[in-house]
């Protein structure tokens, strides 16, 4: 069965999820991370949320409708970031309440704070996502592996990973697909998604394109723009190119320098389906914000 076919049979019975009740989403598994892709209304997307499953993909189709959301809307479509090495306790608290108060998506930390947030977070229908080989992408293999792993048990249900950038450029397309591979294949076995970070100012656009095509044939759910540490973010070209290339069902997550509803929107209607921001209430807000990761 190809890729296509089965995201076809997935589609299908996320519907039928919907049609029938929410009573039928016991399928989502026993660690409650199970994914469900398919085009629905943000009230119906937190409904699922709240069910059970730890993301749900909206399709390409839906990003004009996402572009054009309203505040509350827009915020679901946010992870709320805070990345930065000086994070505090408090910081990571007031975080989390802030991800709870206005309904993002997820909060997205370093791998030392996922459980802290998981149990802040427990009930609220937002998810812990936490970031791997961060952020430079150049740790072995088994070491992104196990990152991803000791997350996941703590209560991440979406991992961002940074791809091995040096290794794209030096053509190893074999060594950057099972890097990633590797990753996509301990989030399938624990019930996470995983988002697969390019790091695209660093990349040529013909780079963009590999890359691309190489999370996606590893199983990846995501591709990311950037981490937010290097020397450009995302971009609508950037963005429109990656939903190009993964096609409509992939998920594409805009991040890096994104401090505004304007902007926010735009790469939504580019393709993104999501956000990555530590000025996201600012940005749900309507105004500016100068957040830093």
């Amino acid at each position: 069965m190809s890729r296509e076919e089965l995201e076809r049979i997935l589609d299908a019975v996320a519907r039928r999820i919907l049609d029938e009740g929410l009573e039928s989403a016991d399928a989502l598994g026993p660690w409650g991370c199970g994914t469900i892709c398919v085009e629905i209304c943000p009230d119906s997307v937190r409904e699922i949320v709240r069910a059970g499953a730890c993301r749900v993909g909206v399709p390409a189709r839906s990003a004009a409708q996402l572009a054009g959301a309203k505040g509350a809307e827009l915020a679901g479509t946010i992870d709320h970031t805070l990345l930065k090495p000086d994070a505090t306790l408090a910081e990571i608290d007031a975080l989390c309440a802030e991800a709870r108060q206005q309904r993002f998506a997820s909060v997205c930390v370093n791998g030392v704070h996922v459980r802290r947030c998981a149990a802040h977070l427990a009930g609220s229908g937002v998810i812990t996502c936490s970031v791997v080989g961060f952020p430079l992408g150049a740790v072995a293999p088994e070491v992104k592996v196990y990152e991803a792993r000791r997350a996941i048990e703590d209560g991440a249900c979406e991992i961002d990973m940074v791809m091995n950038v040096g290794a794209l450029k030096s053509g190893e397309d074999a060594f950057v697909e099972q890097d990633v591979a590797g990753v996509a294949a301990t989030c399938r076995q624990l019930g996470a998604r995983l988002k697969v970070i390019l790091e695209t100012c660093l990349l040529s656009d013909a780079e963009k394109v590999r890359a691309c095509e190489l999370a996606k044939s590893a199983g990846a759910d995501f591709v990311k723009t950037s981490t937010g540490f290097s020397k450009g973010g995302a971009t609508v070209a950037d963005v429109a190119l990656m939903r190009r290339v993964v096609g409509p069902l992939m998920g594409v997550k805009a991040s890096g320098g994104v401090r505004d509803a304007a902007t926010a929107r735009a790469l939504l209607e580019a393709g993104a389906t999501r956000i990555g921001a530590s000025a996201s209430v600012a940005i749900v807000k309507g105004s500016s914000g100068s957040g830093s990761y």
